[in-house]
């Protein structure tokens, strides 16, 4: 990929963008904060915490519940953003549930397989690569019903190739479930091929977007996955709000996993019929100030632009990528080709957790640990890593200061 930025002349809005974080105006331990854990949460532009703020001083009203003019307006603010969140993936507003995140989201699918959709005998993949939210559900449920849950192994890049996707489906392959980015080494994965192959078996396929979305111009129908879900706190947005796109045909089929008010179109004491997708799968009094910060959240990356988001985050990886690599004793995990803004590493004989510990005293704010991935550790045969995420906000001097309070803190562990 060529670009048409440097790390020392980053795109306008790029540069611009840093100060519309109020987090990072603060010091820790007396040094400026150098914020390298966006794959885990977001900071938040004061645009989005002014929303909120607004929604709840001049707007807050029930939705979808009153007939009187501030629940009709939160309603119509609700409604917008569903609106806007299938524009952003370039799908229709009908076929988006709002969830708490993608944890919610993969459980809501898993759950309603279960209902009537898997059989005893059904297979469910998924790859090495996945967070613990794209793993427990499936096998949950695979206790529950006895269907077979499959894993695609990684290759020695620490990828999924196609090859080993078709080795592991079978005529029994009745759902394709992958991370399009791995939050543990940033491999980003081939999802329009591996999705073919789902096709070809008649599987349904699900992609995990936690990792794609807040970086990646997103197309659902180019993807053409049956399933994509995201995380609203990756991308600028509160916590606690994230969506579920799935196509009408198998929205439609599904049985939603939680049932209480709104989202019913008769109860009585013996029977009940649902409202029609996406309500009947929100059920309950929805997090809707979250919804609204979720909408400016959207507006706000929409203003700069995913595309350009996308370069940033390459142009600050390979510099993190280049630099890292003057450190003895430091290995990266990534992969070999495609990675998205992350990094993770391990130093010779130095504990991740002992290095977090002391870039903190540096101002620097890295994930130490396993990342919920357990899984693909293991199969790298590592404990835990340290793991440094890139996003708009960043800029070179975060990635110096990195490199600067790595070398420091190792000089002190040695």
């Amino acid at each position: 990929m060529s670009f048409t930025y440097t790390i020392d002349s980053p795109p306008s809005k790029i540069a611009a963008a840093r100060a519309d974080f109020p987090m990072l105006s603060q010091k820790v331990h007396g040094k400026p904060l150098t914020y390298l854990d966006s794959a885990a949460t977001s900071l938040k532009p004061q645009v989005v915490i002014d929303r909120i703020s607004h929604f709840y001083a001049n707007e807050y009203g029930t939705v979808r519940r009153g007939n009187y003019f501030l629940s009709q307006q939160a309603t119509t603010l609700y409604e917008g953003v569903r609106e806007k969140v299938a524009h952003f993936i370039n799908a229709d507003p009908d076929e988006i549930v709002f969830v708490r995140g993608v944890t919610e989201a993969i459980n809501q699918i898993a759950i309603s397989f279960s209902r009537g959709i898997f059989s005893p005998d059904d297979e469910v993949l998924v790859t090495e690569l996945e967070h613990h939210a794209n793993i427990v559900p499936w096998l949950l449920i695979a206790k529950q019903t006895g269907i077979k849950l499959k894993f695609v192994p990684i290759s020695t890049n620490n990828e999924i190739t196609l090859k080993n996707v078709r080795a592991s489906v079978t005529s029994k392959t009745r759902l394709i479930a992958t991370t399009h980015v791995s939050n543990a080494t940033g491999t980003i994965n081939p999802i329009k091929e591996i999705g073919q192959i789902a096709r070809e078996v008649g599987a349904a396929f699900l992609v995990d977007g936690a990792q794609s979305a807040p970086h990646l111009p997103i197309d659902v129908r180019e993807l053409d996955c049956d399933f994509f879900v995201f995380s609203g706190h990756k991308m600028l947005a509160p916590t606690g709000i994230g969506a579920l796109f799935g196509k009408r045909k198998w929205l439609a089929k599904m049985d939603p996993a939680f049932g209480g008010g709104d989202m019913i179109d008769y109860v009585s004491f013996e029977k009940i019929t649902f409202q029609d997708p996406p309500h009947r799968f929100e059920a309950g009094t929805p997090p809707f100030a979250q919804v609204i910060g979720f909408g400016a959240a959207i507006d706000y990356l929409n203003s700069i632009g995913m595309e350009t988001i996308h370069q940033w985050d390459q142009i600050l990886l390979n510099y993190a990528k280049k630099e890292l690599q003057t450190i003895e004793d430091l290995h990266i995990i990534s992969a070999k080709t495609k990675q998205s803004g992350l990094l993770s590493f391990s130093v010779k004989n130095v504990h991740p957790f002992d290095l977090g510990v002391l870039l903190d005293q540096f101002g620097v704010a890295i994930r130490t640990g396993q990342h919920c991935a357990q899984p693909i550790l293991r199969r790298l045969d590592l404990f835990a890593t340290a793991r440094a995420s890139f996003y708009l906000y960043n800029n070179k001097a975060d990635i110096d200061r990195l490199i600067f309070a790595i070398k420091e803190a190792l000089s002190l562990l040695r």
